[in-house]
Order: structure tokens, then C-alpha cells, then sequence
């Protein structure tokens, strides 16, 4: 470790509204040195990706910064825009969050990666497209020289992050600034960008300053780690004592939010209450202390400063002590019990879409098979999760199962009904017992409408009298944790769990029997997912519901799931007991997306097994012979040539192995461990 790449000295960064002027970032200070990653966490609106916009000149001109910020000791605050031009891109490059907005859609990936090189005068342009192939190459981007040619709406999402790595990495800069890299990724493909991601500080020796809400992502790649809170630092150490030795409330609060994929323990995690300060006008005192289990009177008149813990651990609160962090709390385990009663029955269902071709006269070519032949069942008050890429299969089975209407092939039961007897009037009847919760709440509830009428809806819908509508609505927030005095709102007013809450008591307005929910925590905080988390399970310990839960989250199925169905090209390779699948995983895809999951211990991420897949999906559209995943299969790859023609030529069924209830689709099944 050399002398500081970059220094931040007391930044503050300030912005006018309409509710008077909102500061972002308050006098905060850090340092990185070369070759070193420091990780930047923080809840939504922290201020995380505003000091990095910030370090980058990036922030809209009616911004106000004050303070420090110097590269390689030249100050950049007040730098001229073409001088920093020279920097930013060459010297100080950085990784976006979506890699299809910071790449342009009419130029091919192998153009915009030599442009990086062009701009800045490193190579000409015919060099520049030869070394543009050199480092799509490096980043792992396969047929390197033809996949220059493509242009970024022909790339999967991890294959634009690489293309947005290379074009960060062009230029040999001394930082790196990588905002949320992973976030919008699949486990396995976010393992992949990582890998290249250490390739990249590898070959350039540059700082890293990672920013993202994932835990175990830090665990596994930082060397120093600090927590923002309201717009400053409130703790910052090296990684280990983060992660094992917390001293502030907020961080042990966040690490105790996260559910853990290696642990078989079932308990209630433990949610930060209440909500994020508004920086606007923020008062006297700790931001933190509304929020906080061991406040004072001290936290509500002064707010602490950033003081030493032991060595270089420094922590902003007056009961800084380390600790571990809180553990899960008991309970749980007497909401899982399962009847062997079936609600839902899904056997041999198939879902295919037309592929055509031409606009004046459109022809079929071909077929996509979304959902391809698979069968599962699902029992009163169980939790079955069913797992697995962008892509699977996952929302089509969701929403062939919601539509109630006969599968195009197959069968499906609900509540003992065969879908494909139902009229009209039996299947509105029918709709009230089989409700969902969809990912994104801002996309399903209506802005124009207030709370009252959102939850009202469903129950207008199946003319439920006024009186009752009346007496329902209130009920259904007090079940979801809200206040009745909330129906008057509309959703924008609400923070991103809050609508979620709202989401959850639309869909129990008819009291449904099923309850179907598509990434219903994807888009949330940890801490905010770990109280809606919480809640499921609450009501369905209360209610008897079933829940089929989709997530691509393996974490979060570990943890509230009892079965889980793995999900690969529209077929279910392994379904199981949900600590069978997870301890004795018998399919190599589970066992790669496993092991591709961040696990919140350095010492566990340090010493584990990664299972890389190579290579992205193959298409739907011109699916492989045999065995669909094998493109992408390391046993089959490790098989002898004489053995490989069962995998090309037979597709795999479902065979029982290991616990009761535990299948799989393999050939050559085996069990490994990989948590």
C-alpha cells in the first residue's frame, strides 16, 4: 500500500428544493491507496453515490460542494472542466450501476471501448479497436473479436457490466470508482463480474472504491469498509472488525437484517425500525437515534463525532462498544407447519411463445420454450421458492398459474380445481383465493389513487358491500404494521417497504387462501426487506396461507422457504427440502448458483469454493440437444468423451436422491457441499 490515490476532506455536498436546500453528503472524509478496496455501504439515500458523483465532477451544476477532494495530490474542486476532462475517464474511471444506460445503443461495444482510448490520445484508432478486442478479451467476454462487432442490446446484463468494465479499465487508471456493479445481476453472473473486477485491480494496480448494499459482497472483496448513515460516515474499519467486532448500532443493525444462506438456524430477523431522516432541515442530535435500541438523551441534543474505537476502527456514536451482531431471534419455526393437504398442483405444464419474422406479412419461425414440461405441488400454510436466472421461467410459470385459464399443454389444480373446467363466473370466484405480490410496488399501485381505494379495489371488484369495504380497509393495515390514518395517502408518499406493506394487504383483502409472490423483496434495503420478510411469515403463521415465492435471492428462500424448486431454460432441475437442496445440492446448476451467493463473513468468502459458470444462457430460441444446460455444465465438461454422449443426446428426468422428497435431472448427479 503506497501514499493515498485519493483524498476527501470534509465534503459537503448540498442541493436547493422545494422544502429548502437537502445536503447529501455532510463534511465527510476517507482516503484509498493504491491497489486497496475500499467498500462504501449504506441504506438508500445515504449519500454513498453523491460523494462518488462527486469525486467523478459529475453532479449538476446547481449542486453545492464545499471541501477537499484531491487526486494523486492535485485538488479537483474548482478544476476546469477541460482539465478535468483529462482525468476523469483516464486516470479516475468509473463502473455504472446499468451498464445499458451508460452504454450507447447505436454504436457497436468494440467502438465505444476504443473510443475510451481515442478520447484520451493512448492509441490511434486502428490500434485502439485491436486493443478495444484485447480487452473484451480480458474481461471475459467469449469470441472476443466477433462480439466487438455487436452492438449493447445483443448482450445479456452481465455481458454489458464486462463490456463497462473494459471500457473502465482502458486506460491503466489509478481509480476506480464502481457504483452498485452488481445490483440488477443474477448470483451467478455478479460472481463472474467480481472475478473480473479483481482481474481488473490485478492488472491496473488501481484503488478500487466499491459502492453497493450487498453485505457479502463486501465481505469477500474489501480491505476497508465504511457504513454512511443521513449523509456521513458513522463507521469505518477494515473489514474483518465491520463484519465481526460492529461498534455502531446502525451496523450491527444491518448485518443482523441479512439472512444468511449458511446457516440452517429459522428465526425472525432483526429489522432496523422506523425510517431514514430527511436531510432536509436535519435537526439537532443523531441522525440515528429514532431509529436506534441504545439511545440516550445525550444522541437527541448533539451528534457525535467520528471517534477512534481501537487502531483504526472509528465509529460516531457515544455507546460505540464492539459486538457481534444481534442474532436472529426464535420463533419461526412453529409458523411452518405443513399440511399435507395440496393447494396448488402443477403437472407437465408447457409454455411456449412464437418466434416470427417480417411486419407486413409476419410468419412463425420458431418457438420459445419459456416453461417446458415441469411439475410441482404446493401445500396448505408451505413455503415452496422457486429459484433461479433472469430468464428460467420463473414469471411465466407465475403467470400461467394466475391467469386460471387451460394451459396451452399440461394441468394445473387450485384448491382441488382443474383450471380447465372453470367458467367465468367460477373463475372470478376462484381469483379471490389466489392473489400475488409483485416486485416492483410503484409499477402495480395506481399514483392517483389514495390508500383507501387501492385496498378497496379488489373488494369493490367482488361487490363486497360499502360498509364492510369500510370496516375491512383499516383492518388490513393494522395486519400489515400500518396506521388506519394511512388510507388517505397515496403511494408516493410512502418509502419503498411502506408500499410493499400496502402491496401485501391488497392482495389478503379477499383473505386468499394462495398467495403467489414474484421478488417481492428484491428492490428493497436489507433492512427494510428484512421487516417485510418478517411479516410473511408472520401472516402466514396467522392466516394458513401458502406462498409460492419467487427470488432469485437464494439468501432470502433459505429463509423462509420449506421446499425449494431450482428452475434452469424453462425446466425444474431440483427441487427438494429446502436444507437438503441447500447442505447436499445435487444438480451442478444449483451447486454454481450456491456457491455464487455472498456470504456476510470474510473469513467464510475468503476460504470458499467458487463455481464460475462460463459463458451466458444459451437462447431459447435454437435450444441444445440432450441435456440443455451442458453448454454451460463443468461435470460434463470433466466427463470422458465416451460418457458425453448421454448428456448430448438424452435429456434428463427427474430421479429421487439423497433426502425423501429430494430430485433432481442430472445424469451424473452427485451431491457436493459448497456453503
Amino acid at each position: 500500500m503506497s501514499e493515498p490515490v485519493l483524498t476527501v476532506t470534509d465534503l459537503t455536498v448540498s442541493f436547493p428544493t422545494e422544502q429548502g436546500r437537502l445536503t447529501a453528503v455532510r463534511a465527510l472524509s476517507y482516503h484509498v491507496k493504491a491497489g486497496e478496496v475500499l467498500g462504501i455501504a449504506g441504506e438508500s439515500g445515504s449519500g454513498k453515490s453523491v460523494s462518488s458523483m462527486a469525486v467523478m465532477g459529475l453532479l449538476p451544476a446547481h449542486a453545492t460542494i464545499t471541501g477537499s477532494i484531491r487526486f494523486q495530490g492535485r485538488e479537483l474542486l474548482g478544476l476546469p472542466d477541460a482539465e478535468f476532462s483529462q482525468i476523469r475517464g483516464r486516470r479516475i474511471s468509473m463502473i455504472f450501476q446499468d451498464p445499458l444506460s451508460a452504454l450507447t445503443p447505436v454504436y457497436s461495444v468494440g467502438d465505444q471501448v476504443a473510443e475510451a482510448l481515442v478520447v484520451h490520445g493512448a492509441l490511434p484508432a486502428r490500434a485502439a479497436r485491436a486493443r478495444a478486442v484485447e480487452l473484451l478479451d480480458v474481461v471475459g467476454i467469449p469470441d472476443a473479436a466477433r462480439r466487438a462487432r455487436a452492438f449493447p442490446h445483443e448482450f445479456s446484463g452481465g455481458m454489458r457490466q464486462r463490456v463497462v468494465i473494459a471500457m473502465a479499465i482502458a486506460n491503466n487508471p489509478d481509480l476506480i470508482i464502481a457504483d452498485e456493479p452488481t445490483t440488477a445481476l443474477d448470483v451467478t453472473v455478479q460472481a463472474q463480474v467480481m472475478q473480473v473486477l479483481a482481474t481488473a485491480r490485478e492488472v491496473t494496480g488501481a484503488g478500487i472504491v466499491l459502492i453497493t448494499h450487498d453485505l457479502g459482497v463486501l465481505a469477500g472483496f474489501a480491505d476497508r469498509v465504511q457504513v454512511m448513515y443521513a449523509g456521513r460516515i458513522v463507521e469505518t474499519a477494515e473489514v474483518d472488525d465491520i463484519f465481526y467486532r460492529p461498534a455502531m448500532p446502525y451496523t450491527r443493525g444491518l448485518l443482523a437484517a441479512v439472512p444468511r444462506v449458511d446457516t440452517t438456524r429459522r428465526g425472525t430477523l432483526v429489522p432496523i425500525e422506523g425510517q431514514p431522516p430527511s436531510l432536509v432541515g436535519l435537526g439537532p442530535g443523531c441522525p440515528f437515534a429514532p431509529r436506534c435500541p441504545l439511545v440516550i438523551e445525550q444522541c437527541r441534543s448533539t451528534e457525535p463525532d467520528l471517534a477512534s474505537v481501537s487502531g483504526t476502527h472509528q465509529c460516531a456514536c457515544y455507546r460505540a462498544a464492539p459486538a457481534a451482531p444481534a442474532p436472529l431471534v426464535s420463533g419461526i419455526e412453529s409458523y411452518h407447519n405443513v399440511s399435507h393437504s395440496r393447494v396448488l398442483v402443477v403437472e407437465h405444464l408447457v409454455r411456449h411463445y412464437p418466434v416470427r419474422k417480417g411486419t407486413i406479412l409476419p410468419r412463425q419461425v420458431g418457438t420459445v420454450p419459456a416453461v417446458d414440461d415441469i411439475s410441482f405441488e404446493l401445500r396448505e400454510q408451505e413455503t415452496l421458492g422457486l429459484v433461479g436466472e433472469s430468464g428460467c421461467g420463473k414469471t411465466s410459470t407465475l403467470m400461467e398459474i394466475l391467469n386460471l385459464t387451460p394451459p396451452a399443454q399440461g394441468r394445473i389444480e387450485v384448491l382441488g380445481i382443474d383450471v380447465s373446467t372453470l367458467d367465468r363466473r367460477r373463475r372470478r370466484h376462484l381469483r379471490a383465493d389466489l392473489q400475488v405480490v409483485f416486485q416492483d410496488p410503484i409499477a402495480f399501485l395506481d399514483p392517483r389513487l389514495p390508500v383507501f381505494d387501492l385496498l378497496a379495489e379488489p373488494l369493490r371488484a367482488h361487490r363486497v358491500p360499502a360498509a364492510e369495504i369500510h370496516q375491512r380497509v383499516p383492518e388490513l393495515l393494522k395486519l400489515v404494521g400500518m396506521s388506519p390514518e394511512h388510507a388517505s395517502r397515496y403511494p408516493a408518499e410512502f418509502s419503498g417497504g411502506q408500499r410493499q406493506r400496502i402491496g401485501i394487504a391488497r392482495a389478503l383483502a379477499l383473505e386468499p387462501k394462495v398467495l403467489l409472490l414474484d421478488e417481492p423483496v428484491s428492490a428493497l434495503d436489507v433492512s427494510i426487506q428484512a421487516g417485510v420478510l418478517n411479516l410473511l411469515e408472520e401472516l402466514q403463521g396467522r392466516l394458513g396461507l401458502a406462498l409460492l415465492f419467487v427470488a432469485h435471492d437464494l439468501a432470502v428462500v433459505r429463509h423462509i422457504a420449506d421446499r425449494v424448486a431450482v428452475m434452469c431454460l424453462g425446466k425444474i432441475v431440483e427441487v427438494g427440502p429446502v436444507d437438503a437442496v441447500y447442505t447436499a445440492p445435487q444438480h451442478p446448476y444449483t451447486q454454481a448458483l450456491l456457491s455464487a451467493i455472498p456470504i456476510p463473513d470474510p473469513a467464510k468468502e475468503r476460504a470458499r469454493e467458487r463455481i464460475l459458470l462460463t459463458g451466458d444462457l444459451p437462447s431459447l430460441a435454437e435450444m441444445p440437444s440432450g441435456c440443455r444446460f451442458r453448454a454451460r455444465c463443468f461435470r460434463y465438461a470433466a466427463l470422458p468423451v465416451e460418457l458425453r454422449s448421454r448428456c448430448e443426446q438424452e435429456e434428463p428426468a427427474q430421479q429421487a436422491r439423497g433426502a425423501a422428497g429430494h430430485e433432481s435431472a442430472c445424469h451424473y448427479a452427485a451431491a457436493h457441499a459448497v456453503l
